[in-house]
């Protein structure tokens, strides 16, 4: 059985209630799949998300975990599929508003917690929810990596570093996973005028000379738009990309080209 271009069961998004999580979330019960949303600390925004969906006539669950603690993680996952019987695709969609430092001046505290919340956090949701995937007959990651993996942008490392690590462990999850039918598969993130984007633009840190010099690297002229994202996650998880693992989607406007 099937929902449309998905197996039977929900997308399981960490990182449900940020700015383009929720987006991610959202393109998912748009094209048919049911959908639990993890959450840190917004519940109102994760719990507003899912009454959004359940509108649209989609199963909706929220449930909060900090990824950096694999009990609540592992607590997380056994709810959601216990809410949905079964889990197709495990989106990771976590990350902190990342400081533009450059790297001679990013202090250690600082980076310690970006490796801890995007990486340990990575591997602690990959570690509980494999078990599940194998035993429902497969499924696939979608992980929301960083264009700058591909061409560097200056002071963007706190971001950057952490998920290059996640895109080497998204290969590792390919060969060794294939076997028990899971897929695992990276969208490489843009600018997007959304979340982290518009709060460091508020903040004055994505000043005018930035945004010029930015333009100047897109070849197409513009900021990219969450829906994009959630377009290119869905791909990837569905049955229309059920060849494709071990694999980078550049969604970033040519940035770098």
């Amino acid at each position: 059985m099937s929902i449309g271009d998905f197996p039977e069961g929900a997308a399981l998004v960490f990182g449900g209630s940020g700015g383009i999580g929720r987006t991610v979330a959202q393109a998912f019960a748009e094209a048919g799949s049911d959908v639990a949303l993890v959450y840190r600390s917004k519940q109102a925004v994760a719990a507003t998300a899912a009454e959004a969906m359940r509108a649209q006539g989609r199963a909706a669950s929220i449930h909060a975990a900090d990824v950096r603690e694999p009990a609540q993680v592992a607590a997380a996952v056994a709810a959601a599929l216990a809410a949905h019987g079964r889990i197709h695709t495990v989106v990771f969609a976590v990350g902190p508003v990342v400081e533009q430092l450059p790297l001679a001046e990013t202090p250690a505290a600082l980076w310690r917690a970006s490796l801890e919340i995007e990486t340990l956090g990575f591997l602690n949701v990959v570690q509980a929810c494999l078990p599940v995937l194998r035993s429902g007959g497969g499924g696939s990651f979608v992980h929301l990596g960083s264009a700058g993996h591909l061409w560097w942008p200056a002071k963007d490392g706190l971001s950057v570093v952490p998920k290059a690590a996640n895109e080497a462990l998204l290969r590792g999850i390919a060969k060794e996973e294939g076997r028990h039918g899971i897929r695992a598969n990276s969208v490489l993130v843009g600018v997007i005028e959304a979340g982290m984007f518009l709060e460091l633009l508020q903040r004055g840190v994505f000043n005018q000379a930035w945004i010029d010099e930015t333009q100047k690297l897109l070849a197409l002229k513009r900021w990219g738009q969450p829906e994009e994202i959630g377009h290119a996650a869905v791909f990837l998880a569905s049955n229309r990309a059920a060849y494709i693992t071990g694999q980078q989607l550049n969604v970033s406007g040519g940035f770098g080209v």
